[in-house]
């Protein structure tokens, strides 16, 4: 984890640096890592290049754990985006009621444009619907995942003190 001392007096982030103040930006508690999780998760479905920047002042906002929510956004990534964004373009088109558009690859900005005629708003639409859905699943499993762990650990020690029956 970067120190966050050194964070708030780097040259180029000291304009921030009373944002970066917040301890919940830098602190691991369930509210803060389900907000990071929740906050990942859906700069993770918006399709421009600079995620981890979104995520990260999308964390500042919304004051969780930036390193969670700059990580988390990683879920995209050269290896996954192409089946995941496909997968965002049939959920849209599927929401839309349109047929599907036969199309291939061709990396060009020429192409870019002409296909995002075609397939940009079932695409859009299923990102965005996406993002909604899973930052949702994500805070809720992180927030109960959590909240599981720490009554185990809580049984644990009153079973190990004599407490409570096995």
């Amino acid at each position: 984890m970067p120190d966050p001392h050194k964070l708030r007096h780097h040259k180029h982030l000291r304009c921030f640096a009373r944002w970066l103040d917040h301890p919940g930006l830098w602190h691991l508690n369930r509210r803060s890592a389900a907000g990071a999780i929740a906050v990942g998760l859906f700069m993770a479905w918006i399709p421009v290049p600079f995620q981890m920047v979104l995520a990260a002042g999308a964390a500042i906002i919304w004051r969780v754990n930036i390193p969670i929510s700059v990580a988390t956004v990683w879920l995209t990534n050269p290896v996954t985006m192409p089946a995941l964004f496909y997968l965002a373009y049939y959920v849209g088109r599927l929401l839309l009621g349109l047929p599907p558009v036969e199309f291939s690859p061709v990396l060009s900005w020429s192409w870019l444009t002409s296909v995002m005629e075609t397939i940009g708003k079932p695409f859009l639409l299923g990102c965005v619907v996406m993002a909604l859905v899973s930052s949702v699943v994500g805070y809720l499993l992180v927030q109960g995942g959590w909240r599981y762990s720490v009554r185990l650990r809580y049984r644990q020690r009153l079973r190990r003190r004599g407490l409570m029956q096995p």
